[in-house]
């Protein structure tokens, strides 16, 4: 990224609960975008996901690399529904952190978007990172990120920011 790029936050939400978080009426005025996910399960495996304008049609694809100190696999998957940040990504003693970068959200091509999970699960670690590709041209304006019920940790954050001059 070049210098004097600025990250300004656009929305954060401290999800508590069972409950998905949408991001709406995002702004067209950055050039990138990043999602920053803070969080912990307080029973049960977080398996973090994100559909774009609500978009729920089989119009996303990924490549991903998944390690856990001991062995490390890889794969590819297309015509899936959502974009699905770690598998198996959280403990319910220690947060994960996820990220998703959207590179020119608000251009008129396919949508690229770097993801990456990273989490100690309770000493055994496991990262991951994937390319995900979303099949649209349209402006991204929402953003919902589904925990299907999975019980998240008071304490948890996720900020959307706005990256100007990336």
């Amino acid at each position: 990224m070049p210098a004097g790029a600025t990250y300004e936050p656009i929305a954060t939400a401290s999800p508590s609960g069972t409950s998905d978080i949408t991001f709406s009426s995002i702004p067209s005025t950055y050039t990138d975008l990043r999602l920053v996910c803070f969080m912990q399960a307080v029973s049960g495996t977080l398996q973090p996901a994100l559909t774009i304008n609500g978009d729920t049609g089989t119009n996303y694809s990924n490549t991903r690399l998944v390690g856990d100190g001991a062995s490390a696999t890889s794969a590819r998957q297309t015509s899936q529904t959502e974009m699905t940040l770690s598998n198996s990504a959280t403990a319910t003693t220690v947060p994960a952190i996820f990220t998703a970068d959207f590179f020119s959200y608000a251009g008129s091509t396919n949508k690229t978007v770097l993801g990456v999970a990273s989490a100690d699960k309770n000493g055994s670690g496991h990262v991951e990172r994937k390319v995900f590709l979303w099949r649209n041209t349209a402006a991204i304006t929402s953003i919902k990120i589904n925990v299907y019920g999975v019980n998240v940790a008071s304490g948890s954050t996720i900020t959307l920011y706005g990256i100007k001059a990336a």
